[in-house]
């Protein structure tokens, strides 16, 4: 069983990031520090500077010759079943969403695996538990949040597309390849403004990939996903050290990632009514995703690859951790129930350690 040290442990690692959301609420709701506008300056900073410094610095260290294979697949095929359920959801029911079916899936796959995990995890089951969940922290910077990303881009591309629908205006070509490089906020005054002799047409699917994929290239987090795994790639094969210049470089920027994501959460929750922003029915429905739904198809997804004994305590148990902060960070950046994600956050951190003990001491008994 895991013992009262190794949860003084989890508790004194967790505790520093309820200190970046307290000043992070204090600077805005009692100190008044920071306006609105101010506050999403500071998350923009964040989600396209900070991050992915903290994602290269972090992923360029890894061994990718090392990994666990049927540990990843099971992670993949878990996640595939969430996603498939969710598409067929937002296609084939009356009541379906997009916008939800990607919260949704941000809820029950995206945890926060590095913060919380490795200190829990390695508590738990040690080494091996550790090593773990640093993979499933590999893999959800490769694949799951740019597979995030490309969900908010094309919601984004969509949007333009339904406003360029309903416009009695239209485009050219070259205007409509130029949508990819501004802002959102530019987007509604490009569309009132172009114009072209004829009728209006619908923006065809493969111009919104275009979009998409145009944006994804110039995402720093992309870019930082990419070049840190070419780097670890590289580094691991030729054994070559990264110069020290370099590396403190990065390490400086990336340092303070997840502390400013906290402070983050912290400013947005002090912008809001209610630190509860969502309301009990929603807040209730992401506990339910976090810690229920996420866990259980995590857990098909293992017995699917044949896993067994700790590893699969240990899929189970990383697939409850509290709700991740980058995933925040992403909704506040592209203006997708934010409030959603720092509620799941929020609670999600306060009940995670009773609850995963307790899940701890039920899969102990559960040969």
């Amino acid at each position: 069983m895991i013992a009262g040290e190794d949860v003084y442990k989890v508790v004194i690692a967790m505790l520093p990031l309820y200190t970046a959301i307290f000043l992070g609420y204090a600077s805005v709701k009692w100190c008044k520090m920071f306006k609105p506008d101010q506050c999403d300056a500071i998350n923009r900073f964040i989600c396209y500077l900070v991050i992915p410094f903290f994602i290269f610095e972090f992923i360029s260290s890894i061994d990718p010759y090392k990994m666990n294979l049927r540990f990843l697949a099971a992670d993949v095929i878990a996640k595939s079943i969430a996603g498939a359920v969710l598409v067929l959801w937002a296609n084939l029911n009356k009541k379906g969403s997009f916008d939800w079916s990607i919260t949704t899936f941000s809820l029950s796959s995206l945890s926060n695996t590095l913060l919380f995990g490795v200190p829990l995890l390695e508590a738990m089951y040690g080494v091996e538990g550790k090593d773990l969940v640093i993979q499933s922290t590999i893999l959800q910077f490769l694949i799951w949040f740019i597979i995030l990303m490309i969900l908010l881009e094309l919601r984004l591309a969509k949007s333009v597309a339904y406003e360029y629908e309903k416009s009695t205006r239209t485009t050219t070509t070259a205007q409509v390849a130029d949508i990819a490089t501004r802002d959102i906020e530019d987007i509604p005054t490009m569309i009132t403004a172009a114009t072209v002799d004829g009728p209006s047409k619908p923006l065809a699917f493969w111009k919104v990939m275009k979009i998409v994929c145009f944006k994804l290239a110039k995402n720093p987090n992309v870019l930082s996903t990419v070049i840190g795994l070419i780097w670890a790639l590289i580094a691991k094969r030729w054994h070559i050290g990264m110069p020290k210049i370099i590396e403190g470089s990065i390490l400086i920027m990336s340092s303070g990632g997840v502390g400013l994501a906290m402070f983050s959460l912290g400013l947005f929750m002090a912008l809001q009514e209610k630190v509860i922003a969502c309301g009990v029915g929603v807040a209730s429905y992401t506990m339910v995703m976090r810690f229920v739904i996420g866990p259980a198809i995590a857990a098909i997804g293992a017995l699917a690859t044949g896993l067994h004994g700790d590893v699969l305590r240990i899929v189970v148990i990383q697939a409850a951790l509290p709700q991740s902060v980058g995933s925040f960070v992403y909704a506040q950046e592209y203006g997708l129930h934010a409030q959603v994600i720092s509620t799941a956050i929020l609670l999600g951190t306060v009940v995670a350690l009773p609850l995963l003990i307790g899940y701890y001491a039920v899969l102990d008994i559960w040969h």
